[in-house]
């Protein structure tokens, strides 16, 4: 079964905010919200990662809940959240990292080898 896709104008934007917000739910219903960075890759794959590794708490409630909302230039995007550390999803999102945030001295942080067991591909929910 194919994944649906994000329709264009959406993976435009998330091409194009170099900064996200991410809102997950606890588990007793509190909202949190955090700022994190998002690719889009060359496959359209919508590809995040936890720079302070699998303890971060919006990391820990979205892949608790499966799910969670992006909220790119004001306008909210629910998404359900899979596990993508497969080697070729991994290296897909250090490369763009690297691309779209080239210069930021917290690129490193994106990338080092302790966090890559992070990366999420991201689908419309």
């Amino acid at each position: 079964m194919t994944e649906p896709a994000f329709v264009a104008d959406t993976l435009a934007r998330l091409r194009d905010e170099l900064e996200v917000r991410i809102e997950t739910r606890s588990q007793r219903g509190a909202v949190h919200s955090t700022i994190i960075w998002v690719v889009v890759d060359a496959s359209d794959r919508v590809l995040v990662r936890s720079y302070r590794g699998a303890g971060a708490r919006w990391y820990r409630e979205a892949v608790t809940a499966r799910s969670a909302i992006l909220v790119a230039n004001g306008t909210s995007i629910p998404v359900r959240v899979e596990a993508a550390v497969d080697p070729e999803r991994v290296e897909s999102c250090s490369d763009e990292l690297e691309r779209k945030y080239a210069g930021d001295p917290a690129t490193a942080a994106m990338v080092a080898d302790e966090v890559l067991d992070t990366t999420l591909e991201l689908h419309p929910g």
